[in-house]
């Protein structure tokens, strides 16, 4: 299993790099999860747009789904796509009002909104906790988490590797769940930690490094940090808490999943 950091900034683009994105790759098969502001570019720069088999969304906050409508624009009115995206729709898989509120970020009027469907190019599926859904050879298992909007992590194995990834989240039960024994705990670090922070919206370091050691998991990846956070103090929380292997992610960064070990093959940027 592959994974590539398509972006990592939180809440927002970075001065250096886009809002969440991630790519997970196995047998042939290329999962995107998140299409943040500034995505679509960095996927663009390594694949062809067209030869995603599935996207997922953990949650429908713009630093994760901004640049959806510009994936639709490309499958709608590329002039020479590969493949007659009508016949081969691509699956979304996301929170309950995936396919409405996308349509409403794509239509340009509310008159337009009457008629804008976009399932003529994307087959919307709607998220249900707990229950498996199979990709290719992913086997995804999507666990409700604590955030204002509808929001899940996702559980992502496939039979040589298991990764977890927590979407936006804070503090919950449903964490140590998510990640048990994983290989790769792929986490959301937003802010450094302390005790005056808002409730039910994100992770600090200490709280990321704390689910990893209660769950098991082989190695962490802290993500989706605030380009006004230090990372480096984020970093030193999170290993405050886990002794295993920890780092903070950057944007093109590719690791190999798997047991025991996770091979970082390169990166840079935010």
């Amino acid at each position: 299993m592959l994974l590539t950091i398509l972006g990592c900034s939180g809440s927002l683009p970075g001065p250096h790099g886009p809002a969440s994105g991630y790519l997970v790759e196995a047998d042939g098969c290329r999962l995107a999860i998140e299409l943040g502001s500034g995505v679509l570019a960095s996927l663009q720069a390594r694949h062809d747009l067209f030869s995603l088999d599935a996207l997922l969304f953990s949650h429908l906050h713009p630093d994760h789904c901004g640049d959806f409508t510009t994936l639709a624009v490309t499958r709608r009115y590329h002039t020479h796509p590969p493949y007659d995206t009508r016949e081969r729709r691509l699956p979304v898989h996301g929170p309950s009002e995936t396919a409405d509120r996308l349509a409403r970020a794509y239509a340009e009027t509310a008159e337009e909104l009457l008629t804008t469907d976009l399932s003529d190019v994307f087959e919307f599926h709607m998220l249900s906790e707990d229950a498996v859904t199979r990709i290719g050879p992913f086997e995804i298992t999507a666990v409700r988490v604590d955030h204002p909007a509808e929001a899940y992590g996702f559980r992502i194995a496939t039979k040589g590797a298991t990764l977890a990834y927590t979407g936006d989240t804070g503090p919950c039960d449903a964490l140590r769940t998510l990640a048990e024994g994983v290989d790769v705990l792929l986490s959301e670090a937003t802010w450094t930690h302390a005790d005056d922070r808002p409730t039910g919206k994100h992770l600090s370091g200490v709280q990321a490094g704390r689910v990893a050691a209660e769950a098991g998991v082989g190695r962490l990846l802290l993500t989706h940090i605030a380009p006004w956070t230090d990372r480096d103090a984020v970093l030193a929380e999170a290993r405050s808490q886990f002794t295993g292997p920890v780092e903070v992610v950057d944007q093109g960064g590719t690791y190999v999943v798997d047991e025991p070990v996770v091979r970082v093959i390169g990166g840079h940027g935010n």
